[in-house]
């Protein structure tokens, strides 16, 4: 793997561990409000400073770190799951299976994945859950269409003759002997995709259709605080650094692990 990769996978894993040892890496309550501390620049009691209502932002980063991390490995596994799944029946079965299957891949790539997801997040009531189904209905149609050109190459391969020869199911041959030759392919494109579910949770967040008030979000945090931007910049900054750093290094894991196993996606 490039050096870039290793890089962005070691600083990967120091999100993760901030995220999840956040309570003991910050002595302050996310949620807490202290009217005493409003909008105070970074300090060593508060190192990335307070917002408009006293709470610790660094506290608030790590916490949301959770959330928005947690809302975008949740949908990239949702969506690889139904991508692998209708990739597998679209180019194993073909005919019109195949052709209603990608139709409907057709018609949600053809639109902006953000616009798409705002969509669908409106339908439903604002939250996690509501964000995690937005992301995961506008991603599985381009892990559909990669698994399906891949089982186009492998569905007359030799040991798939020799499968149906001795008369196993199609099921079998789904399930037993194709699907563990994709399951590498979607999880490498899986982890090109968090970059950009990433930026989407907080667009989504940022529009106040994700984790609703007071749970704190990067992108939620960035929208509450815009209106300070030219008098505490503070505010606004670390929360968008946390978003920025995030996928930049998601982007560059998935690139390496792209060229690694050299796919063209």
């Amino acid at each position: 793997m490039p050096l870039t990769g290793k890089i962005a996978g070691f600083l990967i894993i120091i999100i993760f561990c901030l995220a999840i040892f956040s309570p003991l890496i910050s002595s302050y309550e996310p949620e807490k409000i202290d009217l005493d501390s409003i909008k105070e620049p970074p300090s060593l009691n508060h190192p990335f400073g307070t917002d408009n209502k006293g709470r610790d932002i660094f506290s608030r980063v790590l916490y949301g770190g959770r959330i928005s991390i947690s809302i975008a490995i949740v949908a990239a596994f949702i969506s690889t799951g139904i991508g692998l799944l209708m990739g597998l029946c679209a180019g194993y079965f073909g005919g019109k299976i195949d052709t209603a299957i990608m139709a409907v891949v057709d018609l949600i790539l053809a639109f902006p994945s953000l616009l798409l997801a705002i969509g669908v997040s409106i339908i439903f009531p604002p939250g996690i859950y509501t964000v995690m189904i937005a992301i995961a209905f506008v991603g599985w149609a381009s892990f559909s269409r990669l698994i399906r050109g891949y089982i186009l190459t492998l569905k007359d391969a030799p040991y798939i003759e020799a499968a149906k020869a001795i008369g196993c199911s199609r099921l079998r041959i789904l399930f037993v002997h194709l699907m563990p030759q994709c399951l590498p392919i979607a999880l490498v494109m899986a982890g090109i995709k968090l970059g950009g579910y990433v930026l989407t949770e907080a667009s989504l967040s940022f529009l106040g259709l994700g984790a609703q008030p007071p749970m704190p979000t990067w992108g939620s945090m960035v929208s509450m605080n815009r209106a300070y931007i030219a008098s505490e910049p503070w505010m606004v900054l670390f929360p968008g650094l946390a978003i920025a750093v995030t996928s930049l290094c998601f982007n560059m894991l998935g690139d390496a692990l792209r060229d690694k196993y050299g796919l063209k996606v």
